[in-house]
């Protein structure tokens, strides 16, 4: 299997081009802005810019779509570059995909639903409330129009190990490891199912060798809100300071709505693959602090 990954210096790209490469699949990874080691570059709004390697040319069988705009509220006072990193830059890729003859994966989210009666299985109303959230169904919908070859992730609250660390369990482990006090505005009337991008990649892999299609919702055992897991992590720190501050949603006054009762139930994907086991916070804390 020949699969290019665009968006491999990020969170899910990079480690699924870690764990498809160890499977002994022929991976090649981009980048756009932040280059990292065995990546390449390629700007999605530019299919015809000079420096952009030549993905038809190296003729992959699945292309995994991994780049978006995905700061909620700045796409919420900046719309039309919203649209154009995640709608735009997915309408490039579908053309390149058709040119290809290749499989689609994108890689959406819970916050295509209104978050009033999660977790959601896939075939819930769909209700986005935001800019990021409606770009991201849009995008979603015309690769599935688009192409009968695409396969849909939803994923969501995503961690994991990653160059830059940007993910917030991975800034709190940070923080911790060099001693630096916290202080944490949290959201307790949030709720979703944190995932370790590594699992996400597992389960990328298994769906791509059986040659699925369609939309997934992938998502931990865990179950909590941004209280509960910032708690969740700290207590493999017990010598940390912070200052941990609870707060509702309308008190944060964030410019973007965000679906309170979000995440997933995983029922589909449980049913075909039964023996999968996800990992939860608990095992990437314990394996990252040993």
């Amino acid at each position: 299997m020949k699969v290019f990954i665009v968006g491999a210096s990020g969170l899910v790209g990079s480690n699924c081009m870690q764990h498809f490469t160890t499977e002994g699949w022929d991976v090649m990874g981009s980048y756009f802005s932040y280059p990292t080691e065995n990546t390449i570059f390629y700007n999605t709004l530019e299919p015809s810019h000079i420096d952009n390697y030549n993905i038809k040319a190296w003729q992959p069988d699945v292309i995994v779509h991994c780049g978006a705009l995905t700061h909620v509220d700045y796409c919420e006072t900046n719309e039309e570059e919203s649209y154009q990193k995640t709608v735009q830059s997915t309408i490039n890729i579908i053309a390149l995909a058709k040119d290809c003859n290749a499989k689609l994966v994108y890689i959406s989210t819970d916050y295509v639903f209104d978050g009033k009666e999660g977790p959601y299985t896939e075939d819930a109303p769909l209700n986005p409330l935001s800019v990021y959230a409606r770009h991201k169904l849009e995008a979603e919908q015309l690769a599935l129009r688009e192409l009968t070859a695409t396969l849909v992730l939803r994923v969501t609250n995503i961690y994991g190990h990653e160059e830059r660390g940007k993910n917030f369990v991975a800034r709190i482990i940070q923080q911790c490891k060099e001693g630096q006090k916290l202080t944490l505005k949290l959201p307790y009337d949030q709720f979703a199912s944190p995932t370790n991008a590594f699992d996400i990649a597992r389960a990328m892999f298994l769906l791509l060798r059986d040659n699925k299609n369609g939309i997934y919702h992938i998502g931990s055992t865990d179950y909590m809100n941004r209280v509960a897991l910032a708690l969740r992590v700290l207590q493999y720190f017990p010598n940390a300071q912070y200052d941990l501050i609870p707060l509702n949603t309308a008190a944060l006054n964030q410019p973007a709505a965000r679906p309170l009762l979000g995440g997933f139930v995983t029922a589909k994907f449980s049913a075909a693959y039964p023996e999968f086991l996800f990992s939860n916070v608990d095992d990437f804390m314990k394996a990252s602090i040993s």
